[in-house]
């Protein structure tokens, strides 16, 4: 299960989610690239954020994942959206893949549309860039 630890007086970096296994078993797991899913994330109300948590255990639980909840971005090499709705509000995070298991959260926001704006997808675009590229440095460097 998620849990939020408040860590009061310390920066936004050293502010901690913590992903906490429960008594079911996790089929994934969820990880957390720099602050930009934090930075969303604090900035919720708090019934979105426990929306927000019971979605990501859904996640790593089950092992199938309903469109409803967790969704591939069309015309996109492995960008997902997780899908959040509280009450008439809707909320999307996006993620992908890494060795297979590995859910890499980035950028949410707050859907006030029906198309995902474009502006959003290229971040998260610019984002998973970002990741693989560093991913490949380190990877580069641990074989040398």
């Amino acid at each position: 299960m998620l849990k939020i630890i408040d860590q009061t007086g310390c920066t936004l970096g050293q502010y901690l989610i913590s992903l906490q296994m429960n008594s079911k078993q996790k089929i994934r797991t969820i990880f957390l690239y720099k602050n930009y899913f934090q930075e969303f994330f604090l900035k919720q109300r708090y019934k979105v954020k426990e929306k927000i948590i019971w979605t990501l255990d859904l996640i790593e639980e089950l092992p199938r994942i309903s469109e409803t909840y967790l969704k591939h971005i069309e015309n996109t090499d492995g960008l997902y959206e997780i899908r959040v709705h509280q009450g008439s509000d809707i909320f999307r995070i996006f993620c992908f893949f890494d060795q297979g298991q590995l859910v890499v959260l980035m950028n949410g926001f707050q859907k006030k549309t029906q198309k995902t704006p474009k502006k959003e997808v290229e971040m998260a675009l610019k984002i998973k860039e970002e990741y693989e590229n560093e991913r490949r440095k380190h990877n580069n460097a641990r074989t040398v």
